[in-house]
C-alpha cells in the first residue's frame, strides 16, 4: 500500500517557478517508478514526467521537455517536480503516481499506475 499527498501548488505568473512535492508513505516506494500527471478543466489527464526506482531514467512530455524536471529522494521518500519558465497552458491539478510493478523501467501510461495523490492545483497567469 502506497499513500501519496501532493503540496507546493499555488498562483504563479507566467515565467515563473515553482516545486511540488509528493510525500509517500509505505515501503515500495523506493522500489517504483513514479509519475507526474495533470488535468486542466475540461481537458483529459495528460502524462507530464516518469521516473524510475533509482533516478536513472527519466522522461517527459514534450510540452514541459526542457522547463520541468523530475527527480526523487528516496531516503525522504519524497518525489519533486521542478517547473520553470512557466505558461498559462501549464494550469491544472497535479496528480503524482506509483507504479509498483516497475522498477527499474519508467512508466508512461496511466494505466500503469496503481497508486495515486488527490493533486495540487498549479494556476499560472498570463
Amino acid at each position: 500500500q502506497v499513500q501519496l499527498v501532493e503540496s507546493g501548488g499555488g498562483l504563479v505568473q507566467a515565467g515563473g517557478s515553482l516545486r511540488l512535492s509528493c510525500a509517500a508513505s509505505g515501503r515500495t516506494f523506493s522500489n517504483s517508478a513514479m509519475g507526474w500527471f495533470r488535468q486542466a478543466p475540461g481537458k483529459e489527464r495528460e502524462f507530464v514526467a516518469a521516473i524510475n526506482w533509482n533516478g536513472g531514467a527519466t522522461y517527459y512530455a514534450g510540452s514541459v521537455k526542457g522547463r520541468f524536471t523530475i527527480s526523487r529522494d528516496n531516503a525522504k521518500n519524497t518525489l519533486y517536480l521542478q517547473m520553470s519558465t512557466l505558461k498559462p497552458e501549464d494550469t491544472a491539478v497535479y496528480r503524482c503516481a506509483a507504479a509498483t510493478s516497475r522498477q527499474a523501467t519508467i512508466a508512461v501510461a496511466a494505466y500503469e499506475y496503481n497508486y495515486w495523490g488527490q493533486g495540487t492545483q498549479v494556476t499560472v497567469s498570463s
